[in-house]
């Protein structure tokens, strides 16, 4: 963990040079999931690794930010940035309300109520036709323009612009969460989810805390799904499917919980694992479950927590 930093930023260089020597369009493609997934793992992991609040509610804020962003550009003509920041505001809302009513019974009750909020999310998706149109959502997504002050318009076209764009996001998002775990709200989201009654003794509130964490999750979630639908060009009731939830999941696991570098890099690994698996989408959801049941059950703490337990191991070894 010690050379994490040195070895992002050599991955952030070869990242942002691709698109100047590389026409490849899957490479491109494989890119932006993995931009995408990285932003999805990491606002899971501001809110289970550091508040100690299991969200299932991420794949629904995922899929308000789809839809909201693809309503508010086709339906009210909305440029692509404005309709981003507000179909992120409707997920923060949403992810506000929910964390709001359900954290004031216990941590158990989030859980749950994350959970309906995900299937009422599908549900809505499926049976309001006027507005989501319906089973077969909304195809054809046309290509959006993104302006900026001073240059010229930027229409994306094709895997590669987005790539850029989700790279750029993706970048900042990363660098805003890691200052936020870094700094004294991270560190008392630690404290909350290792001792909660000895943070309120110390005049803490968790609610506070857990319903900001939760807000900025739902808000960075949400636009990652605005961008994503973009590049999909359609966006159904299927961006609900638990299987973007599974893989969250699976990479905070794996990666370890509260820790950054750990879920960064489980982000990437298991980003690039479903184009090996191609062969089987059943085989696929199989091996998924089965590496989540035995991060568990083998590595408590995930990577980053073996990594520790083994320096720690060491350093009383040496202390010896």
């Amino acid at each position: 963990m010690r050379h994490a930093p040195a070895l992002a930023t050599l991955a952030l260089a070869i990242a942002a040079a691709l698109p100047f020597f590389i026409g490849d369009a899957y490479i491109y493609t494989l890119g932006l999931t993995i931009c995408v997934f990285a932003v999805l793992a990491t606002g899971l992991n501001l809110v289970y690794g550091f508040g100690g609040l299991l969200s299932l509610a991420q794949v629904a804020f995922f899929g308000i930010g789809g839809y909201g962003t693809a309503i508010l550009v086709v339906d009210r003509g909305w440029p692509m940035g404005f309709a981003l920041i507000a179909a992120g505001l409707f997920a923060t809302v949403a992810g506000l309300i929910v964390a709001y009513a359900s954290l004031r019974l216990s941590r158990h009750a989030f859980a749950i109520v994350s959970l309906v909020l995900s299937l009422l999310c599908l549900i809505v998706a499926r049976d309001w036709v006027s507005l989501t149109r319906g089973p077969m959502g909304m195809p054809g997504l046309p290509s959006p323009t993104i302006t900026v002050p001073g240059l010229a318009p930027w229409q994306l076209d094709g895997p590669r612009d987005f790539y850029i764009l989700l790279l750029a996001y993706a970048v900042a998002v990363l660098l805003l969460l890691y200052r936020v775990m870094r700094c004294r709200i991270g560190r008392t989201l630690l404290a909350i989810r290792q001792n909660e009654p000895l943070a309120q003794s110390m005049g803490q509130n968790p609610l506070a805390y857990r319903l900001f964490a939760i807000g900025l999750s739902a808000w960075v979630t949400g636009m990652a799904g605005g961008i994503f639908v973009f590049h999909l060009t359609i966006v159904d009731p299927s961006i609900f499917d638990f299987y973007y939830l599974e893989t969250m999941l699976i990479m905070v696991v794996v990666g370890g919980p509260g820790s950054f570098w750990g879920v960064l890099g489980a982000a990437v690994f298991f980003s690039a694992i479903p184009d090996l698996l191609r062969f089987s989408a059943d085989l696929r959801l199989v091996l998924y479950g089965l590496v989540l049941i035995g991060a568990v059950l083998a590595m408590p703490g995930g990577v980053a927590g073996l990594v520790r337990r083994r320096r720690l191991r060491r350093w009383r070894e040496v202390r010896r």
